[in-house]
């Protein structure tokens, strides 16, 4: 929810009420330039009925644990006891240090140290946490806490492993349906090496039940930003796109304007799913077969205000053909 820019802000309600009203399992509330996370839960909270909400993935670097919970609590007070997960994530340091001028470095630390703390203000105890990144003493939950399940957002080799070793689920967020299976792979060997049940992953993937090309368009705004990005840098290349890439690293700086049209349309297709109702459906077995969990970016374009039809596109599809995620499972929105 939130997350595209070129939108009226509202829709992003009117899109929490469809899911709602369409029955999706689950609502991701993310965090970008727009509304504050916990504000636009407890929004949607007052204007639905019964989805589920995870909010996140919070940034580890900007909101500390006893801030995570005591907003994911109030959340789900608030809305009459909705239920509530979180998850976290590194973020970018276009986000962390950027925007809000705090250290970016040891991101795998940050979200270890953070889930640590939250471990226990989730089962309403005292965090006492004196770690390299993150430090906790003395807070406690007034509030009932929401869910203790944790989801955490990674894709390098250490955001992996510290998933593997302490996450309920990992998320991942535009990659392609290949990566998608390979980070699935390497979630599966850190966690034999924890000693643990691989965690299952869910993917966002953006997804657009239109024709022509607004929503491509958008998602290839979105998609200029990860360019540079570690991880998601290799990830195009390997896909053919490392000119691309190396445009993006060049110097003097690309403009954004320019990032943005060296991105080929052909890229933005190989991380979101964009066609009629076949299309989708079969694109949506794609990721189910890499991943556990398919979570729909529906895109909000002129064509297709809050991604309603693309909602109702996905909906038809659940209803006919069951779930569009792993065995026993089905989508959820963000």
């Amino acid at each position: 929810m939130g997350l595209w820019k070129d939108r009226p802000t509202h829709e992003a309600l009117e899109t929490a009420k469809l899911a709602d009203e369409y029955n999706f399992p689950e609502l991701w509330i993310g965090e970008r330039e727009t509304y504050d996370t916990f504000a636009l839960a407890t929004a949607i909270g007052s204007c639905t009925q019964r989805i589920p909400l995870t909010l996140g993935p919070l940034p580890v670097a900007v909101r500390d644990p006893a801030m995570i919970a005591r907003g994911a609590a109030s959340v789900a007070a608030l809305s009459g006891g909705r239920k509530v997960r979180i998850a976290v994530g590194p973020s970018s340091p276009i986000i962390v240090t950027g925007w809000h001028g705090r250290d970016h470095r040891r991101p795998a630390r940050a979200m270890s140290e953070s889930v640590q703390a939250l471990r226990h203000f989730l089962a309403q105890e005292r965090a006492v946490v004196d770690g390299q990144v993150i430090r906790t003493r003395g807070y406690r939950l007034r509030l009932p806490a929401p869910t203790g399940y944790l989801t955490m957002a990674a894709f390098g080799t250490h955001t992996i492993r510290t998933a593997a070793r302490q996450a309920d689920r990992m998320a991942v967020a535009l990659v392609t349906v290949e990566t998608a299976a390979e980070l699935a792979k390497q979630l599966a060997k850190e966690s034999e090496a924890a000693l643990r049940p691989r965690p299952p992953v869910a993917a966002w993937v953006p997804v657009a039940a239109t024709a022509g090309a607004a929503a491509l368009k958008q998602v290839r705004n979105m998609l200029a930003d990860y360019l540079n990005a570690p991880g998601y840098s290799e990830m195009f290349a390997r896909a053919g796109y490392g000119d691309v890439v190396d445009f993006a690293r060049s110097s003097p700086r690309p403009r954004r304007s320019q990032l943005i049209e060296a991105v080929p349309f052909e890229l933005v297709k190989k991380i979101g799913i964009f066609g009629d109702k076949e299309a989708v459906r079969q694109g949506l077995l794609a990721y189910g077969a890499a991943v556990d969990e398919v979570v729909a970016l529906p895109c909000s374009t002129p064509d297709d205000p809050s991604g309603a039809h693309t909602l109702q596109v996905l909906q038809a599809i659940r209803q006919g053909k069951g779930d569009l995620r792993g065995p026993g499972s089905q989508s959820a929105v963000c």
